[in-house]
């Protein structure tokens, strides 16, 4: 069913999205005993897989509604991604961040076009004020995640990963609100039900492995990791129902542990990635398993 709305999601984006590398790491491969491949999403034209369900969204925009502009809440990646595709569909956007948003992320959506407001010391916080500033402007909302056009757009990942690597085991994937594993999980799950799709939270910013273990949406009153774009207080209902649905497991990964990854990739891979990118990596010290492609 979400097949063919995936693969029409890609189709749409050929020439926008970049199809990115899936890299064999011989690094983390001989660290964990396993095959890991690295999707390095931090080679697309915004840095972030996130231009993909923004791109998807809003390319769904009517002729009509164009002129009501959108708005979104975002910690950075959300942001770029939303000011990139509006730019290319020439609609206005306003992109609401919080004041902690590091600057180099502000000045990249303001470069791709978009309209910032600093708002609240989290994404939570910027969330209500986007909301907000959309019900008075009558401006389209782009949820960063609880979304389906965003998370179809997002499970063209896994849409890339299986048609390079069709015997894969495993899909470790970062969590925030969850978008990126629900559009993942959605995907891999029906093209083969047998691929694990493990979830991955800092320590303290644990919303869906909570809620996941609860049986029910739990809401964090705080967030306190370095990993500023997987930092969500509460994650989206319908993340959390193809979550709970799809998803096998969720594991949590230590700030320390995210800050070594980021070394040795950095060291050894001669890549750069923002420690909510490496969270995945970083799982590989907390799963239990060997000779598995992952």
């Amino acid at each position: 069913m979400y097949i063919d709305q995936i693969r029409s999601a890609k189709e749409k984006m050929k020439g926008i999205v970049v199809n990115t590398p899936l890299l064999y790491s011989s690094v983390f491969s001989g660290q964990s005993k396993n095959e890991v491949y690295m999707k390095c999403e931090n080679l697309q034209v915004t840095g972030a897989y996130k231009i993909r369900g923004a791109f998807n969204k809003i390319s769904a925009i009517s002729e009509e509604n164009k002129d009501k502009g959108v708005i979104c809440s975002s910690a950075g990646n959300h942001a770029q991604g939303v000011a990139y595709a509006s730019s290319l569909a020439k609609i206005h956007s306003t992109i609401v961040m919080p004041k902690t948003t590091p600057y180099l992320k502000v000045q990249a959506t303001k470069d791709f076009g978009g309209n910032v407001v600093l708002a609240g010391s989290c994404y939570d916080d910027a969330y209500k004020h986007a909301q907000k500033m959309a019900k008075e402007e009558g401006a389209i909302f782009i949820h960063p995640f609880d979304d389906m056009d965003v998370i179809l757009g997002q499970g063209t990942v896994a849409l890339e990963i299986l048609e390079e690597l069709p015997d894969i085991d495993i899909i470790l994937c970062p969590i925030g609100g969850g978008g990126l594993i629900s559009g993942i999980a959605l995907y891999a799950k029906e093209i083969n039900p047998d691929i694990r799709i493990i979830g991955v939270q800092a320590e303290g910013a644990n919303a869906m492995q909570r809620s996941f273990k609860a049986g029910k949406i739990q809401k964090l009153d705080s967030v306190n990791t370095m990993a500023e774009g997987i930092a969500v207080k509460k994650p989206g209902e319908v993340t959390f129902n193809i979550v709970q649905q799809y998803v096998d497991d969720i594991i949590t990964v230590s700030d320390n542990a995210l800050v070594e990854c980021f070394l040795t990739l950095s060291e050894r891979h001669k890549l750069i990635a923002e420690t909510s990118g490496v969270a995945a990596l970083a799982a590989l010290k907390k799963i239990s398993v060997k000779n598995k492609k992952i």
